[in-house]
């Protein structure tokens, strides 16, 4: 690295040129590497793949949709049910039919957590296979705050 300039005057101030010659030096040799890995992620391999003709399926996928509001009432399908041994029932039928229907799980954000995790429960007890949490898409900042919600 320079410094000093050549001139040997009474005072010595910095060189004020950028010595690019390692900048030179990098650029080459990644221009090196490049040339040398380009063909080889070009590269393809000729495949005969099989075709097959499928038909869309016509039946839509049954969903099943378990709500759980802030009062901790278990609905299924919007119908409340009375007690956890007729979840566990349906849960039950809702796991042998073929073929066996997602469950969405909709609870209120002042539900209990322990309400929701005896849900989740129940479920994997049933041999449900498909269990998905449906939430609100509205943005944190448009929600309403606590005070403004209605009850």
């Amino acid at each position: 690295m320079a410094f000093g300039g050549f001139e040997q005057r009474g005072t010595q101030q910095p060189m004020a040129e950028i010595n690019t010659t390692p900048l030179v030096d990098v650029m080459l040799v990644l221009l090196v590497i490049f040339i040398i890995t380009a063909p080889l992620i070009t590269h393809s391999i000729k495949l005969d793949l099989p075709r097959a003709k499928a038909e869309a399926s016509s039946e839509p996928a049954r969903t099943v949709t378990v709500s759980i509001p802030a009062n901790g009432l278990v609905h299924w399908n919007n119908e409340p049910l009375a007690d956890p041994a007729e979840l566990a029932a349906k849960l039950r039928e809702a796991a042998s039919a073929n073929p066996q229907p997602a469950v969405h799980l909709r609870a209120d954000r002042d539900t209990r957590y322990q309400t929701i995790a005896e849900v989740m429960s129940a479920a994997q007890q049933a041999g449900i296979r498909s269990l998905g949490f449906v939430t609100d898409s509205a943005k944190p900042a448009q929600a309403q705050s606590p005070e403004r919600r209605v009850r």
